[in-house]
């Protein structure tokens, strides 16, 4: 425990003053030097790729306004007796030497807070006893001469470790040859993966932890309860405590009682057993007579009053302790709170309010320092009950009357207090004492102790709670210079054992030298010969009197341990505590169902329930007892158990002085994919250098794998003075994990391993030799289930008034329309403003039309069946041109323009696919015409050799002679070209029988006619938005109403307004121009009150990708109070192949969902389950399949027939299917089969187009509007982008919606694979000292979800990563921007 009382103050304020650079021997200890330099010798040659990180976020704040973490706070976890370096010469001068010892012991019992459990620890092996006793003597002779005993309350194990060096720095360099050092790292022997497996709820097969039939077993006998001395018979010993404070407040008023020192060590006051008990008279007097709260007593006996006294108070709180004793109250002793923000004070103020505390007593000068409201009142702090504040100075206090006297009753088993505990996880419990456990208690101290009247005891431990309540405040007795007594002790069952001073001729001290590997399997073994990782553990005394003891087996059925075992110590005495206040169930679990030590025979040892300390230990040789470490700091990895402290003492073994602040540290485990993993925290010294900080994380990583066998999973430096603070200095380990999970922690430097630590992954799973189609055909069959295809409505057997189907040729419609209805409107384009840009009716668009083609001929001198790039922005000019092109047989190409603000980005795709498509001429604007022969373009590509570039600005008006006409409706009618999220640029060929049917069916599907109106928002370049735009107006005759997306930039809401205005029922739109509308309208919607959209009947996104489920939702969602149906969003599917497959049109079911099992996917299977299962994933239908257009699932190897709800490739058949790719850039060879499969099996007739994208036909319930049943498609993903990982098949999407939850700040995410290292790109939209905090969450949630370790984590700011205009991530892009150092990323992570 820290010390906390001003007598070692005084020590720490001197000690501030000495350099702390110089090398303090006196930590020294050879053979574990030996250790662990031999531990680090084998790994000397390995370097690790260093993590690269952008200047801004090296440099949190300059060295200059760093303060170092603020050390004169006694800290929980570095007494104050713990700094380094030599003193100034003083009276105290000799304390130096007493430093080594004091900092293990010292830091003790204080179970107050769960920092406790990761004490910082200067690690190791003491020198031998003897030596460390004569220093012990020497330092403490001057000090304290005329006291008796000094008690050291020992929790922790005592080890002495020595700082060693670092060697060598990795040097910085490019991406590529950082992920091949990651390589080489990972290449390096893992340890043994193991064995067995067990099925997690499906066939997903994690490693389980076996028995390693090598590891030590316990072999000793079974242990019997051990029983202490009887307590010794006191013919005058007072009935209760309270007597005995009237006894010595009255026969002896002036012994003093008290003496408080300040920093120097000078007394401040002494406070006499007669003013003590005068004093609380006052005090009982007051609380209970003169505090009321409308005309009541304010407080009633038994009620709880929460005691807020600084650390440098003893006499008040002692004061405020007894007088809540005489009123028959039970006082709570907290920490003062010092913010509104304190670690764990949320958690205090819940065991408040679950004691029903409305006082809390304080001092005037604690009270003016506590935080204030406006009102002046002392403010709510966060999770407090309201309470009323009550100063207890003296002239707060009233005389009591002549008449009142307290009850002093003998001690009962009623409650006296109640002290507060900090569970491992966080929350605070309430322990009550009651009076009788409080006298027997005290009655067994001072027997063990030899106490006696008129002794000396010089407490420098914090007198709130545990030891120093006990010994300071309740026995009040003495020190002696001869001998340290350890005690260990717990809050539950307060001391547990105590080492009895010389004269009472208790046995020797003991120390035992463990195997470190023997101890994390529970079993003690005196290490004999491997110095490498051992424990040195001192004793901590005997029983104490009165008490029984016994040690049980940690987990499971609480069985007696064998002699040789390490398990809980359980002790039943009169002088434990009682329960933990308001909580039975776990009161039954540690004081109270009679909790039983069962021997092996299942026989309970005794019928007296035994409480558990929470303490882990044997008993050793002449029944000393000996504590290993404590349950709270327990870390259970892979079946064998590690003590946090012990880890935190080897990390501090290693040179820690330079990098970072001893005793802030913090160990604690996390749990990820069903196994506890380590967490190394530090706080990092101002002045080291990157470089330094992060060759000290690898050799404490190293150093952690040698010395205890096993991985440390993650380890990261925050900046000096940011871990949160235990109410007494020490790092607050709850609220620290908190952080860590939640992404607050902030830290500068961060190294992860999972690489090294997970151990437990899936089995990779093993493709079994392939079924051949047939035998799934008949397999199928067997099993009942149908081959999966399906089909739209059959478009022949349709009868509709469609007059265009005369019409081979969409050239010859156009002319048509302009004969018949030449006035009629077929496009309204509008801008930003929502006011109409431009329009065309047909006679306008034949016209220009023919004026183009005009131009083609003449100026262009063009052929028939020559390629015609078409360079312009969304607009009437591509319409009219397009048609121009097909007037005079040329082949139109449309292409996206150059951005001018971008040139070097977007110009080399222009100039690929005017080059790839063979264009013989360019026809576009006169802005454009000069953007594409600018200086600046000349930097990007090479402008010389662009074919003829014709503006078509101001075009002679012209009439064509005479209209082209195709030989025949096979000939080639356009190009469309598109870059595929994999970066592959495809062109694929429509002929004019295609393009027909393509409209023809798209008209059927949206029922579309010249009187209808629809609103487009989507880019007319490829795919089935050009079409939209270009084709099916001039088809059907219905108007298009043309909304750029690029105009939404500058006017979010023109989409939704002009689908209002013109009260559109159908509208198209991507995704892109949805999310836009999603973020730039969700916080507007009130502005929005004068769009109406109940008009809409059908509003499809366009798409070539899966549905995605939560955009589509969140619209509808956010719309609906705007008129928006629900039923109304749906999504379409297209591909290269087939641009239009499924498309959700005005009639037919609506789009239905399923969940699947998202293991089984990796898997190439469907399982479906229900809504809100573990891994399920949302598959939405992806509209109806058109009219004419028939789909078949293929197996994506045999390319046999799959049945129902099986996953395959998508194949479809249709006359609206490209005939084949112009040119596949790059990829000829692989595509070759695209448009003409065949089926291995069955059906090997029809001639099928391969979709590349994996989905699955699952036949619903529903009718379809012919009455047969509804076959629904659903897209699962595009082949080509799937990550084939472990011999699983993974859709990067899944990975990306987990690591989008793990934090609010991830923005967006795009994952890749890099030979075999899955890396994973996240946008920050926060501040950079957040990026490295993203680090380990993206590493646990994929870990977590799909089994999968990440190898690289890249933090980058919001739209680094490139999506195209529909939307869709161009993952491909973003790896090689990645692996060409193009993407200057915030920080870059390699994990080990």
């Amino acid at each position: 425990v820290p010390g906390t009382s001003q007598a070692t103050a005084v020590v720490s304020k001197q000690q501030k003053s000495h350099s702390t650079n110089s090398r303090d021997e006196r930590f020294r200890s050879d053979v574990h030097t030996e250790a662990v330099q031999a531990a680090l010798a084998k790994y000397k040659e390995r370097k690790m790729p260093m993590p690269s990180k952008r200047r801004s976020v090296l440099v949190h704040s300059s060295v200059e306004t760093y303060t170092p973490p603020d050390t004169s706070s006694a800290s929980e976890d570095e007494g104050s007796l713990r700094r380094q370096g030599r003193i100034t010469s003083t009276p105290f001068q000799s304390h130096s030497n007493a430093e080594p010892w004091l900092n293990r012991v010292i830091q003790g019992s204080s179970t107050s807070s769960s920092a406790s459990s990761t004490s910082s620890h200067p690690g190791g092996k003491p020198a031998a006893a003897s030596n460390l006793m004569a220093h012990i003597q020497l330092a403490w002779s001057d000090v304290v001469s005329n006291v008796e005993t000094c008690i050291c309350v020992f929790i922790n194990t005592w080890q002495i470790m020595h700082p060693f060096c670092l060697a060598g720095v990795p040097v910085n360099s490019r991406v590529s040859s950082k992920i091949q050092q990651l390589l080489n790292t990972l290449k390096r022997p893992k340890r043994p993966p193991l064995k067995e497996f067990f099925v997690d709820d499906f066939e997903e097969l994690l490693e389980v932890q076996q028995p390693d039939p090598n590891q030590p077993k316990p072999e000793g006998n079974q242990m019997n309860v051990l029983k202490g001395e009887p307590v010794s018979v006191v013919t005058n010993w007072p009935p209760s405590l309270l007597a005995a404070l009237q006894r010595w407040g009255t026969t002896q008023p002036k012994a003093p009682c008290l003496t408080a020192l300040d920093t120097t060590g000078k007394a401040v006051y002494t406070l006499t057993y007669g003013k003590l008990w005068s004093r609380s008279l006052k005090l009982a007097y007051t609380l209970l007579n003169k505090l009321t709260s409308r005309n009541e007593p304010l407080l009633k006996p038994g009620d709880r009053v929460a005691l807020v006294f600084p650390n440098s108070d003893p006499v008040m709180f002692m004061v405020a302790f007894y007088g809540c004793l005489l009123a028959e109250l039970i006082p709570v002793p907290i920490e003062v709170p010092l913010t509104r923000k304190d670690a764990g004070s949320q958690q205090v103020g819940f065991l408040l309010g679950s004691c029903g505390v409305t006082l809390a007593l304080t001092t005037d000068a604690c009270q003016k320092g506590l935080p204030k409201a406006q009102t002046g009142e002392v403010v709510t702090f966060k999770g407090w009950p309201r309470l009323i504040w009550f100063v207890i100075d003296g002239k707060h206090l009233a005389k009591p009357t002549k008449d009142w006297h307290p009850q002093l009753r003998d001690a009962s088993a009623e409650i006296a207090y109640i002290e507060y505990k900090t569970s491992k996880e966080g929350s605070t419990v309430g322990i009550t004492i009651s009076h009788a456990s409080m006298l027997a208690h005290c009655h067994a101290l001072t027997q063990a102790c030899g106490y006696s009247e008129a002794e000396t005891l010089t407490n420098v431990l914090d007198f709130k709670r545990d030891a120093g309540l006990w010994h300071g405040v309740l026995t009040s007795r003495g020190l002696r210079p001869e001998v340290i007594c350890p005690c260990a002790s717990s809050s539950e069952a307060l001391t547990v054992a105590i080492r009895r001073p010389p004269e009472l001729g208790g046995p020797p001290p003991g120390k035992a030298v463990l195997s470190m590997n023997c101890l994390s399997y529970g079993v003690i073994r005196v290490d004999t010969e491997e110095k490498l990782s051992v424990l040195t553990v001192q004793d901590v005394g005997q029983i104490m009197p009165g008490a029984n003891v016994c040690v049980v087996k940690v987990d499971g059925t609480p069985y007696l341990c064998k002699a040789d075992e390490v398990g809980e110590i359980c002790v039943n005495s009169g002088a434990t505590g009682m329960a933990y206040f308001g909580l039975v169930g776990i009161t039954k679990n540690v004081f109270e169902v009679c909790f039983f030590p069962m021997q092996s025979t299942g026989v309970p040892v005794s019928d007296q329930p035994f409480t558990r300390t929470g303490l882990l230990g044997f008993v050793g040789p002449d029944y000393l007892v000996f504590v290993v470490g404590k349950l709270d700091g327990l870390i259970t990895v892979s079946g064998r158990r590690h003590n946090a402290d012990d880890v935190v003492a080897t990390a501090l073994a290693v040179e820690p002085m330079k990098f970072v602040y001893r005793g802030r540290i913090a160990v604690f485990s996390v749990t990820v994919l069903h196994d506890d993993r380590i967490v190394l925290v530090a706080e990092q010294r101002p002045d080291a250098s990157e470089e330094d900080s992060f060759q000290w994380m690898s050799r404490v990583l190293q150093a952690i794998d040698s010395i205890h066998q096993v991985g440390v999973y993650c380890l990261a430096l925050v900046p000096a003075n940011t871990l949160p603070k235990a109410p007494l200095g020490g790092i607050h380990i709850s609220e620290t994990k908190q952080r860590f999970l939640e992404g607050a922690l902030h830290p500068c430097n961060v190294l992860m391993c999972p690489h090294t630590c997970v151990t437990n992954l899936p089995k990779p799973r093993q493709k079994q030799p392939d079924v051949g189609p047939a035998s799934m055909i008949v397999g199928n069959l067997v099993a009942g289930k149908r081959i999966a295809q399906a089909s739209g409505r059959d478009v022949t057997q349709l009868e509709d008034n469609d007059q265009a189907r005369k019409f081979l040729y969409l050239a010859d419609v156009l002319q048509w329309r302009a004969q018949t209805t030449p006035d009629h409107p077929l496009f309204l384009l509008l801008n930003s403003k929502g006011t109409v840009a431009s329009t065309a009716s047909c006679m306008q668009l034949h016209k220009r039309a023919e004026r183009v083609a005009v131009a083609l001929m003449e100026k262009g001198r063009l052929n028939v069946g020559d390629h015609v790039a078409l360079v312009y922005p969304p607009g009437v000019d591509l319409i009219a041109t397009f048609y121009g092109c097909l007037y005079a047989g040329c082949i139109p190409v449309t292409v996206r323009p150059p951005h001018a603000q971008s040139l070097t980005a977007t110009l080399p795709t222009v100039r690929m696919i005017v080059e790839v498509s063979k264009s013989a001429c360019i026809l576009t604007t006169q802005v454009i015409t000069k953007l594409l022969k600018s200086k600046e373009a000349a930097a990007a590509v090479d402008i010389k050799t662009w074919p003829t570039i014709l503006d078509t600005d101001d075009m002679p008006k012209k009439k064509l002679a005479n209209i082209f006409r195709p030989t025949s409706p096979d000939m080639l009618a356009y190009l469309d070209f598109s870059v595929s999220t994999t970066g592959i640029l495809a062109g694929v060929k429509m002929s004019h029988a295609a393009t027909s049917a393509l409209c023809r069916s798209i008209k059927l599907q949206c029922e579309l006619y010249p009187s209808r109106q629809i609103a487009i928002c989507l880019d007319p370049y490829c795919g089935l938005g050009f079409a939209l735009w270009c084709l099916c107006s001039v088809y059907s005759g219905h108007q298009s109403i043309l909304v750029p997306p690029l105009e939404l930039e500058s006017n979010v809401s023109l989409w939704l307004s002009a689908v209002s205005q013109y009260k559109v029922r159908v509208t198209f739109c991507s995704y892109s121009v949805m999310e836009m509308c999603t973020k730039g309208l969700g916080t507007q919607t009130d502005m929005l009150r004068v769009i109406n959209l109940s008009c809409v009947r059908t509003c499809m996104v366009v798409a070539e990708e899966r549905p995605r489920i939560a955009l589509t939702q969140s619209f509808s969602k956010l719309f609906k109070d705007l008129g928006l149906s629900a039923r109304a969003v749906s999504t379409t599917f297209g591909c290269r192949v087939n641009v239009a497959i499924c498309l959700q049109g005005t009639a037919g079911p609506d789009p239905t969902t399923v969940y699947v099992d998202m293991r089984a996917l990796r898997h190439d299977r469907v399982r479906l389950v229900e809504r809100g299962s573990p891994h399920s994933l949302p598959l939405m239908e992806s509209g109806k399949i058109l009219p004419g257009v028939k789909v078949i699932i293929a197996h994506t190897e045999t390319k046999g027939p799959l049945g129902d709800s099986h996953l395959g490739e998508i194949w479809v058949s249709s006359p609206h299917n490209a005939t084949g790719y112009y040119t596949v850039y790059g990829e000829e060879a692989l595509h070759a089969d695209h448009f003409t499969a065949r089926l291995s099996f069955g059906d090997t007739q029809t001639i099928w187009a391969r979709t590349g994208y994996l989905g699955f036909l699952r036949r619903t319930e529903l009718t379809d509007a012919s009455g047969e049943r509804h076959d629904a498609l659903y897209v699962v993903g595009s082949l080509d982008e799937t990550l084939e990982l472990r011999g699983m098949r993974y859709h990067p999407i899944d990975i990306e919606t987990s690591v989008i939850r793990a934090h609010k700040s991830i923005a967006e995410c795009a994952v890749f694979t890099w030979t075999n290292l899955l890396v994973v790109v996240v946008e920050l939209e926060g501040s950079e000292q957040e990026a490295l905090d993203l680090v380990a969450l993206v590493t646990n949630v994929v870990l977590e979800e799909h089994y999968l370790i990440v190898g690289v984590v890249v933090i980058v700011d919001p739209g680094v990563i490139p999506i195209n205009s529909r939307g869709e991530k161009q993952r491909m892009h973003l790896r090689d921007g990645f692996l060409a150092d193009q993407l200057d990323p915030i920080y870059v992570a390699y994990n080990m």
